[in-house]
């Protein structure tokens, strides 16, 4: 009674494993190959997403590169810019001192010529006026009139003093 109770019968063994033999072969057709391929499938799509995220953040990090090269590029060719627009102000500054000058030269020169004429003019004037002084004072002290030489004569003198003593 007791081998029966706990005892184990050949073929109710053998039912069982012939039964889970079947389950395990109904099991691996119906449901591990289904699950492995969908297993398979999904970790092949999760290797293409990350080999996509890679792809594009190597491309982030091209794009960044060319937009860093294209700031730096764009920085320079501004400073370039205002460096060439300091150069031509500076030049055109320069241009414009000269040309002042060479108008204020050109100004002065004239002015110069202007009072040496206007000087000689009233040297010729205050010459004309001490000349016929002189020539009057001359006619009283002589008591009598002077002819041309004498009167160049006597102005020229004067002039000639008169230029010594200034």
């Amino acid at each position: 009674m007791f081998e029966s109770f706990i005892g184990v019968n050949f073929w109710t063994a053998l039912f069982v494993l012939l039964n889970t033999l079947a389950i395990f072969f109904v099991a691996k057709k119906f449901l591990f190959v289904p699950v492995m391929n969908m297993i398979k499938s999904r970790q092949e799509e999760i290797d293409s997403m990350y080999l996509e995220a890679n792809h594009a953040k190597d491309e982030a990090i091209a794009l960044e590169a060319q937009y860093k090269e294209k700031l730096s590029l764009a920085a320079a060719t501004g400073e370039r810019m205002v460096k060439e627009a300091m150069e031509r102000g500076h030049s055109r500054e320069e241009e414009i001192l000269r040309q002042a000058n060479e108008e204020a030269s050109a100004i002065m020169a004239k002015a110069s010529a202007d009072i040496a004429l206007e000087k000689k003019k009233a040297l010729n004037d205050a010459k004309d006026e001490i000349s016929d002084i002189a020539m009057a004072i001359a006619e009283k002290v002589v008591g009598r009139e002077l002819s041309n030489a004498d009167h160049s004569d006597l102005v020229s003198s004067f002039i000639d003093r008169l230029g010594e003593h200034a």
